[in-house]
């Protein structure tokens, strides 16, 4: 399994957001490299480098980093490290969370790269932010659909998002989930987050592929469930 590596001039927020992407993948190991090492803001080369050991089981690590000289240091740390690693530019929370969900479903390390590079286009967030950019999925008259109430007490936030994703990751479908006015690929963690559908809700889930009755399916499943919470 693809592991991960969080690196922050700050200790704090490094470890923020290894937990918070963490609580979406509980078997990825994502380990937060933050802080100068002597408790000050800054970024440690040894730590970077001890973190990328730590996170990786043999299948490779994704690096992402938050400004300045951390790209910096988390390359040199890559260049030295005894495992395949990618260095990742990407938004800090989105590319952890994205590429947490990725690696949870087995993904190879150039997939969990690239769902990082992807995390603001995924979330809705154009290259100038000057407005939403709408999901492309393109559907059919024959596609499956399905409205559901969401009976979970706080509706489609990180974690539920991340099963979604996770039990239609390997489908040959695409899928679009609807609440209101709003519509999100389901196959994006970032995006179904964006949409705010809280518990109560209805949303509806339009897929289309050959699996598309068995993503509709699943994800019936994972809200009759109450998405195991």
């Amino acid at each position: 399994m693809i592991g991960l590596v969080v690196v922050s001039h700050s200790r704090q927020l490094a470890l923020g957001v290894a937990e918070l992407a963490g609580q979406m993948a509980p078997t990825v190991a994502i380990v937060p490299a933050g802080g100068d090492g002597a408790g000050g803001l800054g970024t440690d080369y040894v730590a970077v480098g001890e973190a990328i050991a730590r996170a990786d089981s043999g299948d490779g690590v994704v690096v992402l980093f938050d400004l300045g000289s951390a790209k910096m240091v988390a390359e040199m740390a890559a260049e030295e490290a005894d495992c395949s690693v990618v260095v990742v530019d990407a938004p800090l929370v989105e590319g952890a969370v994205a590429a947490a969900v990725r690696a949870q479903g087995g993904a190879r390390l150039a997939d969990v790269a690239a769902a990082a590079a992807n995390a603001a286009r995924s979330a809705g967030v154009p290259d100038d932010s000057s407005e939403p950019v709408r999901p492309t999925l393109r559907l059919v008259k024959d596609a499956v659909r399905a409205e559901v109430e969401l009976t979970n007490s706080v509706g489609l936030h990180a974690r539920p998002a991340a099963l979604v994703v996770r039990a239609l990751d390997s489908l040959d479908a695409s899928v679009v989930v609807r609440f209101g006015e709003q519509e999100a690929d389901g196959k994006s963690v970032l995006a179904l987050m964006g949409l705010g559908a809280p518990g109560g809700a209805r949303i509806e889930v339009v897929a289309t592929g050959a699996d598309a009755a068995e993503a509709v399916r699943r994800v019936e499943g994972l809200v009759a469930r109450d998405f195991d919470e």
